[in-house]
C-alpha cells in the first residue's frame, strides 16, 4: 500500500526539483546527496544512480531513506518524507527512468552522461505503511 500526498506536496514532486536524499553509512553516519526525483502513480518516489555508488551500496544495506526539499523562497517551507525502499530496478527499466529524469529535468529526450563502464540503477521509495516520518509542508 502506498501512501497519498497531498496536492502541494504532489505538485513539488512532478516539478523539476532537487531534493536531498539521505542514506546510512554502515558505521551509522548520514550520506545526503542532492538528486532528482520523480513521482510515480499516487505515492511512489523513484531516484537514479550508477551501479556501485555510494547509495547504492548503503541502500542495498540498509533500505532507510530520507528526502528533503525547501522551497526557493522560502526555505522554511519545507517537505520531509521517510521510509524505505521498496524495490531497485536496472537494465532497461533503469535507463527509461534515467530517462524520464532527463526529460523532466533538462528538456532532454535522454540521459547522455552515463559513466564509462557505468550502469543506471533506479530505486523506488515505497512510503506506504512502512512510512516512519512525515510529509507535508513543514511552514
Amino acid at each position: 500500500m502506498t501512501a497519498a500526498f497531498d496536492e502541494a506536496v504532489r505538485a513539488r514532486q512532478q516539478a523539476p526539483n532537487v531534493w536531498y536524499v539521505g542514506t546510512v553509512f554502515a558505521d551509522g553516519a548520514p550520506q545526503v546527496s542532492p538528486m532528482w526525483v520523480d513521482l510515480e502513480g499516487e505515492g511512489e518516489l523513484t531516484f537514479n544512480t550508477s551501479v556501485g555508488r555510494v547509495k547504492e551500496e548503503n541502500l542495498r544495506r540498509d533500505p532507510r531513506v530520507y528526502l528533503s526539499h525547501a522551497d526557493a523562497a522560502n526555505p522554511f517551507d519545507r517537505v520531509q518524507i521517510s521510509g524505505e525502499v521498496a524495490r531497485f530496478v536496472d537494465g532497461q527499466e533503469a535507463h527509461d527512468r534515467m530517462d524520464r529524469l532527463a526529460r523532466k529535468y533538462l528538456g532532454s529526450s535522454r540521459f547522455e552522461w552515463i559513466m564509462p563502464g557505468g550502469a543506471p540503477m533506479g530505486f523506488v521509495k515505497d512510503i506506504g505503511l512502512r512510512c516512519d516520518g512525515t510529509w507535508g509542508s513543514m511552514a
